[in-house]
């Protein structure tokens, strides 16, 4: 189907627009500009945005369960305070990677993706960051570590290494997941699959890059929609509202010689479905 309701949340024009995360504590919708250096947050009662600078590329921002944010950065993950005081929570800088996409679980840890800025096959990994910082290696080879999430009986989680074109999914025991196997799979020339979000039936909604589309795919992994966009490049989605049920698209221009003038923009498709409350990283 084509988006005859999509309206612009936000008018920008990020470089990379990523994951976007409702905070149910605030009320407000979080995203990211990666290569700018860049968290925003979006009001949708009131319009008011804010835009916070951070010091490396910034791949992702979740809210944290007493106030601030966590950040998986270039260097590692990172912890703001409510009042904006910022430090450390695991650093492990190693040039030419950075953070990529991250999702808190069930239990308040962070898993957080990683990538090297040349996009080599081998240069990322997944990681799990518990509240107090430990870190533990999940996959340890990954070309783009991107989107996660779980469903809603937190049974299954699923992930997405860009270049595969698949959507993956785990047996997740509340801290492991194990057990990898093919979800589903984007087929060549339709784009390639970036961020997810899982909504209250256990579909799969995923942003495709280079797709121009966001689709979503039942529980067992059967596409049942396709929501076309006018900007090529979509890079993740996530419900939000107070009644999680509008859908937030983050968007991207960079590469793009003649970019759509929504490239870079939040995006929203409201009345999209049903999302499931998110849970705050514990640390």
């Amino acid at each position: 189907m084509n988006a005859p309701h999509l309206d612009v949340a936000v008018q920008e024009q990020a470089e990379l627009g990523e994951g976007p995360t409702w905070d149910q504590a605030t009320g407000q919708l979080i995203w990211v500009d990666i290569v700018s250096a860049r968290v925003h947050t979006y009001d949708p009662v009131s319009g008011r945005r804010t835009v916070m600078a951070t010091e490396q590329h910034v791949g992702a921002a979740k809210p944290r369960a007493g106030g601030g944010l966590v950040v998986n950065l270039r260097d590692g993950i990172g912890l703001y305070d409510a009042d904006g005081a910022f430090r450390w929570l695991a650093h492990d800088p190693e040039p030419g990677r950075r953070g990529n996409d991250a999702a808190v679980a069930p239990d308040g840890a962070l898993w957080a993706g990683t990538m090297r800025y040349d996009g080599a096959a081998d240069g990322g990994s997944l990681t799990r960051i518990a509240a107090d910082g430990a870190v533990t290696t999940v996959l340890p080879v990954v070309a783009c570590g991107n989107g996660i999430g779980w469903s809603p009986d937190g049974l299954l989680m699923y992930f997405i290494d860009t270049p595969t074109r698949r959507i993956d999914v785990f047996d997740f025991d509340g801290e492991r997941a194990v057990n990898r196997r093919p979800f589903a799979t984007v087929e060549e020339g339709a784009g390639f699959p970036d961020g997810l979000t899982v909504d209250a039936d256990g579909a799969v909604w995923v942003a495709l890059w280079d797709g121009a589309a966001v689709r979503r795919y039942t529980a067992d992994g059967a596409l049942d929609r396709i929501v076309r966009l006018p900007v090529r490049r979509p890079t993740a989605c996530a419900f939000g509202g107070s009644d999680l049920n509008d859908l937030y698209i983050s968007t991207a221009r960079t590469g793009l010689a003649a970019p759509h003038p929504l490239s870079g923009s939040l995006l929203v498709l409201p009345d999209a479905g049903r999302g499931m409350p998110g849970t705050a990283f514990a640390g």
